[in-house]
């Protein structure tokens, strides 16, 4: 972690940001009162898309049958 004062931090800003994009950080001082941190932004997430896994599952008619009572009891905690 880097330590600088506002005065080179305004003279060297692309030099320090160039620093915390390779993954480090600095700290900005007021004399030695530490006063802001630079550290690398997280990417914004990406968006999900709707339908995106369309084609990569598959399922039968079976899986819109009732479950067996046995199963359901367990579902619905009565098979506890």
């Amino acid at each position: 972690m880097t330590v600088v004062t506002i005065h080179y931090a305004k003279t060297n800003l692309s030099r320090l940001l160039a620093e915390v994009e390779a993954g480090g950080e600095v700290v900005i001082a007021r004399g030695k009162t530490p006063v802001a941190k630079l550290l690398p932004a997280e990417p914004p997430r990406p968006r999900r898309v709707f339908g995106s896994m369309r084609g990569q599952v598959a399922l039968d008619d079976s899986f819109f049958e009732a479950l067996p009572d046995d199963e359901l009891a367990l579902w619905s905690g009565e098979g506890d």
